[in-house]
């Protein structure tokens, strides 16, 4: 086994029996085998609100892209995909090329790079550039809509709205904090089935109390993501009992949870979608002249440039971006815990928290623990505010001073400098060698390729870099790969 196209392994997946009700949409998933057999399920979203009109073309045409979303994973391993809904030229246009790009990204991530999920004899791909990657053909059918309204509607959007992709993370709270002060935000909390909903339920039930625009969508997403693994052939059957930070084979998911979102966004007006991703999640790789996005693809600029420009060619006219991308995770941190001490208490970011009489609470022990450990005390904050205890306090920095953490060179240098600095962890091998000061990680920063000025609305770039800079330690920009402080006159 040793060509790519030997992971085409199903003739066909269809995603078909759309059904659009006013608090629901569902449609079914059905992978088709080579022996004839036939294996189905059903994705659902479901809300606390009306959002659908059944009766309306620009509805339906929405569910169709929010139930294809899943599918985007999948390009690989199909002759052929079939799309049975109410699709528009940009809509096609977007799935084949983020499926195309999808199809890329799971290649190099999932299969030339290591992954314990694979069985050993699909570990030894040939490695080979390919001008199309998707195997799959994708074929849309219309469904009858001869009985559906199609009125053109001119929608006056409320540009100081702003929609937030909320967790229980550091970077929707903080996204949170900022826009109250700036906008009006409407909080959206999509409730996967899995346990990643676990790191959300502290934040979500604190805003639902607060701020009447908070909602929570539901899917069944991270299900089918599941289903869909085990019919999966190169995938060792015991694939849920593997500890891993990675999944199996998908890689766009954020992509569902935008699409789950739209619906809101699209009937109560709101011109900004705001998805909390920092300066470290925009990369591009090259893996023998194969360029990629180092599986961070629906956490970058791109994917935020890339959906507005589909919400453009759609008429909505909706912009999609991140208030967070020239802030490194440290600094995200800092602003958070220092200005909103009251939504940092909800934080819990980490995917195994588990819960203790109604509350969730981290475990403690995984890299993402042990990193907010390290960053609120090299803060001089106390972890114990979102849940840790003494304990795992103690038990994590005595991990940092052993263990790496999942932040790119300068950043993890400069906290481990920080730890260091200020006798938090040992001193030895380990921390020495990764320690070095890196200034620019507690300023803003811009570079043309990761963050810009112009990624921001006029309308924010001063507020909000004011707001910074009573935290951040400077302005500094990326010139001829050197970073040089600046003046925010002179942006």
């Amino acid at each position: 086994m040793t060509n790519i196209r030997d992971l085409v392994v199903h003739p066909s997946l269809t995603i078909h029996n759309l059904i659009v009700e006013p608090k629901r949409v569902k449609a079914t998933y059905t992978v088709r085998k080579n022996d004839g057999t036939e294996n189905s399920t059903d994705l659902i979203f479901t809300y606390d609100y009306k959002w659908f009109d059944p009766r309306r073309k620009s509805d339906w045409n929405l569910a169709s892209m929010m139930v294809s979303q899943v599918a985007l994973n999948y390009g690989l391993f199909f002759d052929n995909i079939i799309f049975e809904g109410i699709y528009e030229a940009a809509d096609k246009r977007f799935l084949i090329d983020m499926m195309e790009n999808t199809s890329r990204e799971i290649l190099v991530i999932k299969f030339f790079h290591h992954n314990e999920f694979l069985k050993p004899e699909y570990t030894q791909l040939q490695q080979e550039k390919m001008t199309r990657y998707t195997a799959a053909e994708l074929v849309f059918k219309e469904i009858d809509s001869a009985i559906l309204h199609q009125e053109v509607e001119e929608i006056a959007l409320h540009e100081d709205h702003y929609a937030i992709l909320s967790s229980g993370g550091k970077d929707s709270l903080l996204t949170y904090g900022i826009i109250k002060e700036l906008g009006v935000p409407h909080p959206i909390y999509v409730n996967e089935s899995g346990r990643h909903w676990f790191t959300a339920i502290n934040a979500y039930r604190h805003f639902n109390k607060i701020d009447p625009n908070t909602c929570k969508p539901w899917t069944n997403s991270d299900r089918l993501f599941n289903w869909m693994v085990r019919e999966m052939p190169f995938i060792k059957e015991n694939f849920q009992s593997i500890r891993a930070d990675i999944y199996p084979i998908r890689l766009w998911t954020v992509g569902v949870f935008v699409f789950a979102v739209l619906p809101i966004v699209r009937k109560r007006k709101i011109k900004n979608v705001l998805i909390g991703n920092e300066y470290d999640t925009t990369v591009k790789g090259n893996h023998h002249g194969i360029t990629h996005y180092n599986g961070l693809y629906d956490q970058s600029k791109y994917f935020d440039n890339m959906l507005t420009r589909y919400y453009k060619a759609k008429g909505w006219h909706v912009v999609q971006f991140s208030l967070l991308r020239s802030l490194s995770e440290l600094l995200i941190l800092k602003i958070l815990v220092k200005r909103y001490p009251d939504l940092q208490k909800h934080q819990v970011s980490c995917h195994a928290a588990h819960e203790e009489e109604g509350r969730m609470y981290p475990c403690g022990k995984c890299e993402k623990c042990r990193r907010i450990i390290g960053m609120l005390v090299a803060l001089s904050e106390d972890p114990e505010r979102c849940g840790f205890t003494e304990m795992q306090i103690e038990e994590g920095l005595k991990a940092l001073s052993m263990k790496k953490v999942k932040q790119i060179g300068s950043d993890a240098a400069h906290l481990y400098y920080l730890l260091l600095r200020a006798n938090m962890i040992a001193s030895n091998d380990h921390t020495t060698k990764l320690a070095h000061p890196h200034p620019e990680i507690m300023k803003i920063r811009l570079d043309k390729e990761r963050s810009t000025l112009e990624d921001l609305p006029e309308q924010l770039r001063i507020k909000l870099y004011n707001l910074y800079l009573n935290y951040a330690e400077g302005i500094s920009k990326l010139t001829n790969k050197k970073w040089q402080d600046i003046s925010i006159e002179n942006l």
